[in-house]
C-alpha cells in the first residue's frame, strides 16, 4: 500500500473551515436563545441595582502637600548627577525620616489612635460634634449582607461572653483590646498616603460616609503629620536650646549676685583708702565682670540655638488644601450595573454552550434505559 500524500495547505484550510463552522454554530445557538440571554441579563441588572444601592455612599477628601527636603552633602557629584537625571537619591539625604516613610508613620498604631479623640462635625448638623471613635461606632453603616455574614461571629461572641471594658480603662498602644484593634483597622483602611517618587508630593486621602467628616479628618491628618515631622527634625536642636537656656539662667543669676555684692561693698566703703579695701573692691569688680562675660556668652548661644531650631524646622507647601467633597466617590453604580449585566450574559452563554449539552448527554442514557425496559415489558412471553 502506498501512503496518500496530503497537502499541508489543504489540511490547514480544512481546519480553518471547521473552526469557522464551529464558531458559526455557537453564534447561531446563542442567537436562537437570545430571549433567555436577555432574561439573564435582566436578572443581572436587577441584582446589580440592588447591590449598587445597598452600598453606602463614600466621600473622598484629598490633601496634597510638598515637604521640604534637605539633601546631605555626602552625596557629592553622584547626587548632582542623579538629580540631573530626574532620579531621587534617597540615600544621600541627611534626614532619616524622608517622605517615603510618611505612609508608615500615618499607618502606625500611635498615629491612628491619636486620631480617636478628634472631634468631627456632621454634615446634617454642624453644631453636633463627636469623637472619631464614636463616629465609627455609631454613624458608619454597612451593606445588609455584612450584617448577615456577621451573625455567626456575633452568636459565637454571645456564647463565649463579651468582655466589657471597665469604666476606668485607658487606651494603651502597647496592648490594645480586640475592640480597639478593630477600630484601628477600620480607621486605617479609610486613610491612605501616597508619595510621588519624582516630585515627592505627599497625597493624603480620607474616605468617609460623611463629606464634612472626610474633609475635617484629612486636614487633621495633614496637620498631625506636619507636627510629627517638625518634632522629629527639631528634637535635637530644641534639647540643645533648653540646655543652653538653663545655663543662661544660671549665668544670669550668678552675674546679678556678683553685681549686687560689688555694689553693696562700694556703698559700705566709699571713703576708705586702705589697700586691703581696694583689693577687695577689685576682686568683686573682676568677679562681676567675669560673671557678665559668661552671661553675655550664654545669651549669644541662646540666640544661636534659637536660630538653629528655626533652621531645622521644615516648611510644608500645601498644594491642595482640604475641601468638602460634593460627589460621592463610591459606589460606582454604573460600573456595578454593567458588570452584573455582563456576568449574566457570560453565565447564560456558558449554560447554553456547555451546560445544556452536558445535561443532554446525561439524559440520553437514562432515556435509552427506560425505553429498553419498556420494550422488555411489552415483549410477549414464549
Amino acid at each position: 500500500m502506498h501512503d496518500e500524500y496530503k497537502n499541508p495547505d489543504t489540511v490547514s484550510a480544512t481546519s480553518d473551515e471547521e473552526a469557522e463552522i464551529d464558531l458559526l454554530e455557537l453564534a447561531s445557538r446563542l442567537w436562537d436563545n437570545r430571549r433567555k440571554i436577555m432574561r439573564w441579563c435582566g436578572i443581572g441588572a436587577v441584582i446589580g441595582l440592588i447591590i449598587a444601592f445597598s452600598i453606602p455612599k463614600e466621600y473622598l477628601a484629598t490633601v496634597k502637600l510638598a515637604p521640604e527636603i534637605k539633601d546631605g552633602k555626602s552625596a557629592g557629584s553622584l547626587g548632582a548627577l542623579a538629580s540631573m537625571a530626574g532620579l531621587s537619591a534617597g540615600s544621600s539625604s541627611s534626614d532619616a525620616l524622608n517622605p517615603d516613610l510618611y505612609p508608615e508613620v500615618v499607618n502606625s498604631v500611635p498615629f491612628i489612635t491619636s486620631l480617636f479623640d478628634v472631634r468631627v462635625p456632621l454634615a446634617d448638623d454642624d453644631s453636633v460634634t463627636m469623637p472619631v471613635i464614636q463616629y465609627l461606632q455609631t454613624e458608619v453603616s454597612s451593606p445588609w449582607w455584612n450584617v448577615i455574614l456577621g451573625l455567626p461571629g456575633k452568636l459565637i461572641g454571645l456564647l463565649k461572653g463579651s468582655d466589657e471594658q471597665s469604666a476606668d480603662h485607658t487606651l494603651d498602644n502597647f496592648r490594645l483590646t480586640p475592640q480597639e484593634l478593630g477600630l484601628v483597622e477600620a480607621l486605617r483602611g479609610r486613610i491612605s498616603t501616597t508619595i510621588d517618587s519624582k516630585s515627592s508630593l505627599v497625597s493624603i486621602n480620607v474616605t468617609m460616609q460623611d463629606p464634612l467628616v472626610a474633609a475635617v479628618l484629612a486636614d487633621t491628618v495633614m496637620a498631625r503629620l506636619q507636627e510629627f515631622v517638625i518634632d522629629y527634625r527639631t528634637t535635637k536642636a530644641r534639647q540643645d536650646l533648653k540646655y543652653i537656656e538653663t545655663l543662661n539662667e544660671e549665668a544670669k543669676a550668678t552675674y546679678y549676685k556678683a553685681q549686687q555684692n560689688y555694689a553693696a561693698y562700694l556703698d559700705r566703703n566709699q571713703n576708705l583708702s586702705l589697700f586691703s579695701a581696694q583689693t577687695t573692691r577689685d576682686r568683686l569688680q573682676n568677679e562681676a565682670q567675669l560673671a557678665f562675660n559668661l552671661y553675655n556668652q550664654t545669651a549669644q548661644q541662646v540666640q544661636t540655638a534659637q536660630a538653629k531650631v528655626q533652621e531645622n524646622t521644615p516648611v510644608f507647601a500645601v498644594v491642595t488644601p482640604a475641601t468638602v467633597p460634593v460627589k460621592a466617590a463610591k459606589p460606582r453604580k454604573a460600573i456595578i450595573l454593567v458588570g452584573f449585566i455582563f456576568l449574566g450574559f457570560v453565565l447564560c452563554s456558558a449554560w447554553i454552550l456547555m451546560g445544556e449539552p452536558l445535561m443532554e448527554k446525561f439524559r440520553k442514557p437514562a432515556v435509552k434505559e427506560n425505553s429498553s425496559a419498556h420494550a422488555s415489558d411489552d415483549t410477549p412471553a414464549a
